[in-house]
């Protein structure tokens, strides 16, 4: 392994490294011991960004986090870049959800217990919340920043106009920005690129993807003819949310499957390298987040580190993922006009 890399986090002065360990299957799909190796060997390879939220397995992620960084030196739990998420239901109450001051207040508090911290350097608002007024929520967020519970500030799942409406309302208020956002990105999921990536580059923040690799559909492990069976997440259950088996496999994400194949097998690598690889080297891209359920899996994928892609192997990939909009203004016509902008023309 040549060495992980390191970008700031946004517009901010923290730097963290290119790939994150997300924690997603703590607690659920991996168990405590597995978890702590998994963060030994994260930041043994130089990851420092660690991306939990209080939902992750009802808040036991967050105590499987907080287990390990007590029982490790500070010289191993400074190098990380601790970050988690707040926003949906932790309780059955009319105020135990959404982004208000009254639940991210009591969720921030009670994600700092449960990681045994007095401060995380992201928090990051989970998800839009259309009840809530925004000033609300980012003067909540803002007030975090200002107690010293908090570093800096993001967002997971905003479109763009949210993402957009939210940097400018927290200027014109005169409160701290927003440096991040977690959105799904993939060579199958490629429709951020529309309008949610101009916004975050306008607003020069920085993404934290997630779902990098389609939920398994860019691993190589599921074959076209062949519904999966087995001790994968399609194979326990085929129907499971936005990658399940009948929704996802379709006759653009095999084309994708198979140029990812391509590009793996000439370079002699695995294929989860090259589709972690591509959408690390997109526009806008802070630190990738990664997924694994096994120490395994983990091993793989950080060594994303040392593929970096031809122009190429990225233009192969670029056609096989292609959306082709058809229309005016993400179509043809659309790049068109952008291209003539960008020049001057």
């Amino acid at each position: 392994m040549t060495g992980m890399r390191y970008r700031t986090l946004g517009h901010s002065g923290c730097s963290v490294s290119e790939l994150c360990l997300g924690t997603m299957t703590f607690g659920a799909e991996t168990d405590e011991a597995g978890s702590h190796a998994q963060l030994d060997r994260f930041v043994e390879a130089g990851g420092t960004l660690v991306d939990t939220a209080d939902v992750y397995s009802a808040g036991v992620s967050e105590e499987i986090i907080g287990r390990w960084w007590a029982e490790r030196p500070t010289d191993v739990t400074d190098r990380v870049v601790l970050a988690t998420k707040g926003r949906f239901p932790t309780g059955t109450g009319p105020n135990d959800v959404g982004t208000s001051r009254r639940h991210l207040t009591r969720a921030l508090d009670a994600s700092l217990a449960r990681l045994g911290v007095e401060h995380v350097d992201l928090y990051q608002a989970h998800a839009w919340d259309p009840h809530t007024p925004l000033e609300e929520t980012l003067r909540t967020l803002d007030s975090f920043v200002r107690s010293g519970k908090v570093g800096y500030y993001g967002f997971s799942n905003f479109s763009g106009w949210q993402l957009t409406k939210a940097v400018h309302l927290a200027r014109a208020l005169g409160l701290a920005a927003p440096v991040t956002l977690q959105p799904q990105y993939s060579l199958i999921v490629r429709e951020i690129e529309w309008e949610i990536v101009p916004a975050a580059l306008d607003a020069s923040m920085g993404l934290l993807p997630w779902s990098p690799l389609g939920g398994g559909w860019l691993t190589g492990k599921y074959d076209r003819d062949q519904r999966p069976t087995g001790t994968t997440r399609l194979g326990e259950d085929p129907g499971r949310g936005m990658e399940a088996w009948d929704r996802r496999g379709t006759d653009r994400t095999w084309a994708i499957v198979d140029a990812v194949q391509s590009v793996a097998e000439a370079r002699g690598v695995s294929m989860a390298q090259v589709a972690l690889s591509w959408v690390t080297d997109r526009p806008a891209v802070t630190s990738t987040i990664l997924g694994a359920r096994t120490l395994e899996q983990l091993e793989d994928n950080l060594g994303a580190v040392d593929v970096r892609l031809a122009p190429e192997e990225t233009a192969r990939l670029d056609e096989a993922s292609d959306l082709h909009a058809t229309d005016y203004p993400y179509g043809s016509l659309g790049l068109d006009q952008r291209s003539r902008d960008l020049a001057g023309d």
